[in-house]
């Protein structure tokens, strides 16, 4: 794997991630959380057998001093031998990641929580408060009217640097470009109890709020596990939402978009505020995260992609995020080289750029 030496020695800010696990995992566990599937059936087979986990014993195996492409079953078992906090450090380390933006609002109890991850990985991090996460921690105890202040409060108050919307998951991205009135919002947290959040209304005026809030709103754009009906989670569904708040000049980050990251690069090239990345999937991909990177680079202008990872639970993923991030980065800045489609000046300025200085403008970090 070559990587151009600039792209190699790059700084990264992850400006989409979750914490890693508290507890050592079962192979199960561990299998589970390489995909998005959630349980390894009988009738799987091994998610070993898929490209990141490929990925895992190609690259993350000498990190554990065994030898490249070790058996599934000796990663494990060294993996095993080891306490969690020293994997996850090792990982955590390698991945030349300075600066997480941590999504805290998944399953917190299992993960460790951004300060904790910063810690291990000597580097900083920023909290991003997920909405649906907030309002269903203060409806239970607050009346309608009541919740709307105290929602208004946190996100004014709560110290996060951005803010994310899993509407993809709970209503799909079909958000109208009409704010929610008072009296419909009021209305439907009166016939919302409490629980999972799932009511549009109550969705789109969060997403608002945010906004209001002057917070870099996160959509989860694509592909997530089977929660999500993927018909309803392409980006360009946004667009009346998109095209409705596109004057208010607050940032709005599409999160990983495959397989709809050609549709995320259209809509941060023609709206002023949107944002773009591949998330996930560049670690997903494995050795073939390079062809996707480069679609999802066609027409999406340098200044407005960045670099995520969300890796959620294994320290693995953070580390193969940021190596198949740099090599990615670094296949296509060098096609361009090759085809003097640029000069090198460009190439390390364009690195810079997704690398960290994106995502340190929109965030004003």
């Amino acid at each position: 794997m070559g990587i151009l030496p600039f792209v190699a020695e790059l700084g990264l800010i992850d400006h989409h991630c979750h914490g890693v696990l508290r507890a050592d995992s079962t192979r199960e566990e561990f299998e589970s959380l390489l995909l998005e599937a959630g349980s390894v059936a009988p009738l799987s087979g091994s998610f070993f057998d898929s490209a990141v986990g490929f990925a895992v014993r190609r690259w993350c195996a000498p990190l554990l001093d065994l030898p490249r492409h070790a058996s599934a079953e000796a990663y494990l078992e060294r993996r095993n031998s080891l306490h969690i906090t020293e994997v996850s450090r090792t990982f955590l380390m390698a991945s030349g990641i300075h600066t997480f933006l941590v999504d805290g609002g998944f399953q917190p109890d299992r993960l460790l929580s951004g300060g904790e991850l910063a810690s291990l990985a000597g580097a900083v991090s920023h909290s991003v408060v997920r909405l649906e996460y907030l309002a269903e921690s203060l409806r239970p105890s607050v009346s309608p009217a009541e919740f709307v202040a105290a929602v208004r409060s946190s996100l004014a108050s709560g110290g996060a640097v951005g803010a994310k919307s899993v509407a993809a998951y709970r209503v799909g991205l079909s958000l109208p470009g009409d704010r929610p009135s008072d009296s419909d919002v009021l209305a439907a947290v009166g016939a919302w109890p409490g629980g999972r959040l799932a009511d549009p209304v109550v969705i789109t005026w969060l997403a608002w709020e945010a906004l209001d809030a002057r917070l870099p709103l996160q959509f989860h754009v694509g592909y997530g596990d089977s929660d999500i009906d993927l018909h309803r989670c392409d980006p360009s569904l946004l667009t009346p939402f998109l095209r409705a708040t596109s004057g208010l000049g607050v940032p709005i980050l599409l999160l990983h978009n495959y397989p709809f990251h050609r549709q995320a690069g259209y809509l941060a090239q023609v709206f002023p505020h949107v944002f773009c990345d591949l998330g996930l999937a560049t670690h997903g991909l494995g050795h073939q995260a390079s062809r996707v990177f480069a679609e999802a680079l066609e027409i999406v202008p340098y200044g407005k992609f960045l670099f995520s990872s969300d890796a959620f639970g294994l320290p693995e993923l953070y580390y193969l995020g940021a190596l198949m991030f740099r090599q990615a980065l670094s296949d296509f800045l060098a096609d361009g080289l090759r085809r003097d489609a640029l000069v090198e000046e460009d190439a390390h300025r364009i690195a810079r750029l997704i690398a960290s200085e994106n995502a340190a403008r929109v965030y004003k970090l």
